[in-house]
């Protein structure tokens, strides 16, 4: 497993639905999206990205709006408690539905969060080997329950010396993660109708605080 990401979902309708439909970017709302998100920061356009490659450096963000959804890639969520989501973040949902999705391959890190509409959060799940389980708050999905009960595959695998901290590979939970909630995979198994990764353009900005 080799995926990295830190992204943003703003949703007033399903993420997995909308990606299929293979949505053009509305750049001048996605511009104003990306100001709204750092009004104490100059934004310079640079070269476009895709959805196949969410994790920006410190500097850079990705983004695109699209009818019933909003994304951004911003390092801003790569937080090993995705409670800790800056307020501004927050505010930018107004009644939408907000997912933040954060994984690092090289640490075996994962964390995901859901707020409703009305801000109230609902799940937050993070944890890391060298940290244990950092965030549980909220009931797990569904999507989560074979992780959290031990993975057969991933336990069989590890061996019965073996001193992992968890019963499961956080980015299987990773992954679990992005088919449930965005109906895509970075990793693992593919889906016939999913969306194409590479063709949901996401405009690149310099974010340069003043």
């Amino acid at each position: 497993m080799g995926a990295k990401d830190w992204m943003l979902f703003y949703a007033s309708d399903d993420v997995g639905k909308v990606l299929r439909s293979s949505p053009q970017i509305d750049r001048e709302a996605t511009a104003a999206f990306v100001q709204r998100l750092h009004p104490s920061h100059d934004i310079r356009p640079i070269a476009d990205g895709s959805l196949d490659c969410a994790n920006p450096p410190d500097g850079e963000v990705y983004a695109a709006v699209h009818p019933g959804l909003s994304i951004i890639c911003t390092a801003d969520a790569a937080l090993d408690d995705p409670r800790g989501l800056d307020e501004r973040f927050h505010l930018e949902a107004a009644g939408r539905t907000l997912y933040s999705h954060a994984m690092h391959s090289v640490i075996d890190f994962f964390a995901y969060a859901i707020w409703e509409p009305n801000g109230t959060l609902r799940r937050a799940f993070s944890l890391s080997p060298d940290s244990g389980v950092i965030a549980d708050v909220g009931t797990p999905l569904p999507f989560e329950e074979k992780y959290l009960a031990g993975d057969p595959e991933f336990l069989a695998y590890l061996g019965e010396d073996d001193d992992y901290p968890f019963r499961f590979h956080p980015l299987s939970l990773a992954e679990a993660a992005l088919r449930a909630l965005f109906g895509f995979n970075y990793e693992g198994e593919w889906h016939d109708d999913d969306p194409d990764l590479e063709e949901i353009v996401l405009a690149g900005y310099a974010v340069t605080p003043r």
